[in-house]
């Protein structure tokens, strides 16, 4: 037996949530095909739940453009919503003045992409917001903020179910082809079904890829390589010294191994950036010594003994180990032969921030006249 669905969404993260969400407030009837027993398990769950402000991405880009965007649209769904979230601020710092320049690039680089509440600080005037961080000149992010990914999540849900979307758990997709109109797809589980749905987002995160190759009918071409990059996250035992989240400048893989404060206010540590070739959160705490000195970098004061391991996450890259970073990719009809097959590839950070905007334009692609971006 068959089933016949209206929209298939695949990947119950942050982003499929935001974009199932948003489907069924476009009027579409929406089931959201999860293969574990629990949403947000993988990426949205291992994160450093910031609200990144936009800073750092090349303008234009879907990620500067997303981020900026999407900000704005989560500050406000999170007040709408009750979702616990605090705009903290960060600290983006040079440790030498050598680094200085590269501030010079993120303040240029942010009013090209909209963000325009940056305001530079001397080391003095770091101090007296960061007493324990040593810096050399820093940059004030007052639009960056903390957000509980989970509650997120919760309420993403509840408004989809509010307009009628259903979330199916333990439901994975292990096959499938494109048709000219539609998606056959094959759904594991207890039992296993067969539907059709006349269209389908590929939100899957690390396994976006894995969906797409098996589904016959996606061009090859269509779907690019995947790299993984891990990252280990130290919390740091006791009370924290910071107020602020502080980044040091971003490195080639990702934004450095910085510090963010959870809603309670304690510290952690991370990611660092370990690239592997396999999926796998296992964590080494032999990595305590390498993020020790470069924690030190701007936290001089640090006690080694209070780094405590926390958890690890996985970057779903799409641009290998010293190649420049790529940009969000998003797959659409045009793509698959004007079927109505959406797929999402790379989206690492800021994607939590941009989930909302992701959003938008994966509706846009489906309903090109109706939701014109």
């Amino acid at each position: 037996m068959i089933e016949r669905i209206d929209c298939a969404v695949i990947g119950a993260g942050v982003v499929g949530l935001a974009v199932a969400r948003a489907l069924a407030q476009a009027g579409r009837e929406v089931i959201v095909l999860e293969s574990e027993s629990a949403i947000g398990t993988g990426t949205s769950s291992r994160n450093s739940e910031v609200i990144h402000s936009g800073i750092y991405y090349p303008t234009g880009s879907m990620k500067a453009r997303f981020c900026v965007r999407g900000r704005d649209l989560l500050y406000r769904f999170c007040a709408l919503h009750s979702v616990e979230h605090r705009r903290i601020g960060k600290l983006i710092v040079a440790t030498s003045a050598e680094q200085t320049p590269t501030l010079d690039k993120y303040e240029a680089l942010a009013v090209a992409n909209g963000v325009t509440d940056l305001r530079r600080l001397t080391a003095a005037e770091a101090a007296m917001l960061e007493p324990q961080v040593h810096c050399a000149a820093a940059l004030l992010s007052p639009s960056t903020g903390i957000v509980d990914s989970h509650g997120l999540m919760l309420a993403y849900q509840a408004d989809l179910e509010a307009h009628g979307g259903v979330l199916a758990l333990n439901s994975p997709v292990t096959g499938g082809r494109l048709h000219e109109g539609e998606i056959a797809l094959q759904v594991g589980g207890e039992p296993p079904m067969a539907v059709r749905a006349a269209s389908v987002v590929n939100c899957a995160g690390l396994n976006a890829q894995d969906v797409s190759h098996a589904l016959s009918g996606v061009p090859a071409s269509a779907i690019p390589k995947r790299f993984l990059a891990k990252g280990y996250y130290f919390s740091l035992s006791g009370r924290s010294p910071f107020r602020h989240l502080v980044y040091p400048v971003a490195n080639s893989a990702g934004l450095g191994t910085h510090v963010t404060l959870d809603l309670n206010g304690a510290a952690r540590f991370g990611p660092d950036v370990q690239w592997i070739g396999d999926i796998d959160y296992s964590f080494d705490e032999t990595r305590r010594a390498e993020f020790a000195t470069a924690i030190r970098l701007y936290y001089p004061q640090l006690d080694d003994s209070r780094l405590q391991p926390a958890y690890t996450g996985i970057r779903p890259k799409i641009s290998a180990a010293g190649q420049p970073p790529a940009d969000f990719c998003i797959r659409g009809p045009s793509d698959h032969g004007d079927c109505p097959y959406v797929a999402l590839y790379g989206i690492e950070s800021p994607g939590l921030t941009a989930s909302l905007a992701i959003a938008e334009h994966v509706v846009a692609l489906l309903h090109p006249a109706r939701h014109a971006l």
